[in-house]
């Protein structure tokens, strides 16, 4: 079964991320930032992953270091469940389309972690929660997590748009990349020998 659970605990932060990659889509999402929660809830839904994130924070002083730390062990957590990543497809992407926004994730579940980033937001907040944490929670995915991820924004008026399409494009991207590939059953999609 390709399950993890991680454990995160630094004087700052205390995240717990347990995930199923085979999942429905399950979640139970609870850092103390609102929005976040929602953007995890989608990413979880739309990427058929099962995922439950705890996370008890120093939100007294913003939601930096919880948002970062969730990304670090979520990237941690699907690096464990996916173990040598044999049989698995590798390669996701998604144009994402929602109203006004457009959003294009590609990523590679290479274990050469990269972020290319172009996903500029028209507001700095969305509510009460910085825009500009949504590439903090991608850049600690993808350094932990081993992803190559390039996220590009087409077009997109609305801030909340903007984020909601990015975690859904990645969910549906990640969904396409961890999937057993029936072809490939045990093979490592490598021409290297080792991911």
């Amino acid at each position: 079964m390709r399950h993890a659970t991680i454990t995160r605990k630094t004087a700052e932060t205390d995240v717990t991320v347990t995930l199923g990659l085979d999942g429905t889509g399950a979640y139970a999402n609870q850092t103390g930032v609102g929005f976040f929660d929602h953007m995890l809830d989608q990413l979880a839904r739309h990427s058929l992953i099962d995922l439950d994130v705890k996370a008890t924070g120093d939100l007294h002083i913003d939601d930096h270091h919880t948002v970062e730390d969730t990304g670090i062990a979520l990237g941690q957590a699907l690096t464990r469940a996916l173990g040598d990543k044999r049989g698995i497809r590798r390669y996701g992407s998604c144009h994402l389309v929602m109203d006004d926004t457009l959003v294009r994730v590609a990523l590679d579940l290479s274990g050469r972690p990269y972020l290319a980033w172009n996903l500029p937001f028209t507001a700095a907040t969305i509510g009460r929660f910085d825009t500009e944490l949504v590439r903090e929670f991608f850049q600690a995915l993808s350094t932990h997590g081993g992803i190559t991820l390039h996220v590009d924004l087409i077009r997109g008026i609305n801030s909340h748009h903007i984020a909601e399409a990015a975690f859904k494009a990645l969910a549906r991207a990640l969904r396409e990349a961890v999937e057993p590939d029936p072809r490939m059953a045990g093979v490592l999609p490598s021409t290297k020998g080792a991911l």
